[in-house]
Formats: C-alpha cells, structure tokens, sequence
C-alpha cells in the first residue's frame, strides 16, 4: 500500500473506523517490533485522533502523517505534531532500524557497517 506521495505505508491506525494496519510487505519484522508499531499507532490515534500512518519514503526515510476529517473538530492538530516529535525522539533507535531493514531488505541496498551511526 502507498499514500499520495507514493510512499510506501508500514503501518497506521484510524480512530474513525477503530481499526489498525500493517502492510504485509513487512511481515518479516520481528513480532516485537510489529506489536511496539502497533501500540505507538493506535495509542497515537487515541491522545489526538484522527488517522495516522507511519511509511516509507523512497530513499528509506520514515515519514509520518496526520489527517483528519473536515468535520472533525476534536482532532487536535497541535497536540498531534507535539506526539510525532516525541515518537521521533523516545523511539529513535526503533525508527533508525526500520529505516535501515527497509534500505536493505527493500532497497538491496549494500549497507556498510561504518555507515551506521
């Protein structure tokens, strides 16, 4: 599955519809790191609602993205951007692996072990 921009989704939830995602392209994470994905998206859509992916750019970077509906005047957008910064920050090592699994197990790309930070 990708988004607008032609990214590919990892995953996403959506308070709207209370349902949750996850692109079977990746089914070959560890389990763990599919049940943390699924605790950050859903607990994401829960503080702020609205409908939140996690995804893909075609370089390997993460992206995350917010939205919500027009008649949605709960969603809080402030509150929503403040989450994603704090994801970005409490779960860098988590964020920096998935980036780096989909560089090589999606890209092929040769990764050299200096590379990595």
């Amino acid at each position: 599955m990708s988004d607008q921009n032609e990214n590919i989704v990892l995953c996403g939830a959506n308070a709207y519809e209370q349902k949750y995602y996850f692109n079977k392209e990746f089914d070959r994470l560890p389990q763990a790191i599919k049940d943390e994905l699924h605790i950050i998206c859903v607990l994401f859509t829960e503080e702020v609602g609205g409908i939140f992916t996690i995804g893909f750019e075609e370089d390997g970077e993460l992206t995350f993205t917010t939205q919500a509906a027009d008649e949605d005047y709960l969603y809080d957008e402030i509150g929503a951007g403040l989450l994603v910064r704090k994801i970005k920050d409490t779960k860098q090592e988590l964020l920096q692996g998935l980036s780096l699994y989909y560089r090589v197990m999606i890209l092929h790309e040769n990764i050299d072990i200096s590379d990595i930070e």
